[in-house]
């Protein structure tokens, strides 16, 4: 299982929001480039970096910094948040990222994201699946759809898609542990699929109990940047 540390950006900063809400930011650090590097020294080799200012504004707004990190460590970033055009899928490929994560506009706007995943391939678009009780939550949470999660990722891993980023909005930046139960349910329906779990976790016990169910990898977030999980941790883990 991999562990991908998030990186959050408002105003070029590493910020963290508590379920999604703007007015619950912290702001952690000031060079997101500074902690990317300090990811990369531990050895850890991917990144979930959102442009939050960008998933407001419906634009790429903090490219810099993704081109920054791109281009100052060797780190495969994924790269989500304003993400609503050719343009700016293209854009964001040419600014070095690895993969594109796209949530929102998979629901509001299918044959645009089906689209990419023809032109990028399926291995470079991660479909972001968030729920609420089990339905597709979209447009920064704000919005829960009558989408069923499971029968989401199914019809989109019909599609090409090879990886999916599930966060359960309930556990999001509560440091109350992952939705295990959850995952385990969508691998037993979708094994195939590249399952990387989001939210919730707060120990090294939950990162022990999310690799038991089998899923791809772990994004950690607050955990980290809350002295929870130290970086010695989570570049031990799996070693």
């Amino acid at each position: 299982m991999y562990i991908i540390p998030a990186i959050d950006l408002i105003g070029g900063k590493c910020v963290r929001l508590t379920q999604g809400d703007y007015n619950q930011k912290k702001e952690y650090h000031d060079s997101p480039l500074e902690m990317a590097k300090r990811f990369e020294d531990a050895g850890i080799r991917r990144l979930h970096l959102v442009d939050l200012d960008g998933a407001k504004a419906k634009k790429i707004i903090n490219s810099q910094v993704l081109q920054r990190i791109t281009q100052g460590t060797s780190l495969q970033v994924d790269f989500g948040g304003g993400v609503q055009s050719d343009e700016d899928a293209t854009f964001a490929f040419e600014l070095g990222a690895h993969q594109l994560t796209g949530g929102s506009i998979a629901v509001k706007n299918p044959s645009l994201f089906e689209s990419w995943i023809e032109k990028f391939g399926g291995e470079r678009i991660i479909l972001g699946a968030d729920a609420k009780d089990r339905k597709i939550a979209i447009s920064g949470w704000e919005e829960t759809t009558s989408v069923d999660l499971i029968d989401f990722i199914k019809a989109y891993h019909a599609k090409g898609i090879s990886y999916v980023i599930c966060t359960d909005v309930a556990k999001d930046g509560l440091l109350q542990g992952p939705s295990t139960e959850l995952y385990q349910e969508i691998l037993q329906e979708i094994p195939s699929i590249r399952l990387i779990a989001s939210g919730g976790v707060s120990t090294m016990q939950d990162l022990e109990d999310l690799q038991k169910t089998g899923v791809y990898g772990a994004i950690v977030g607050k955990a980290y940047y809350e002295g929870r999980i130290s970086l010695e941790e989570l570049a031990s883990f799996g070693k």
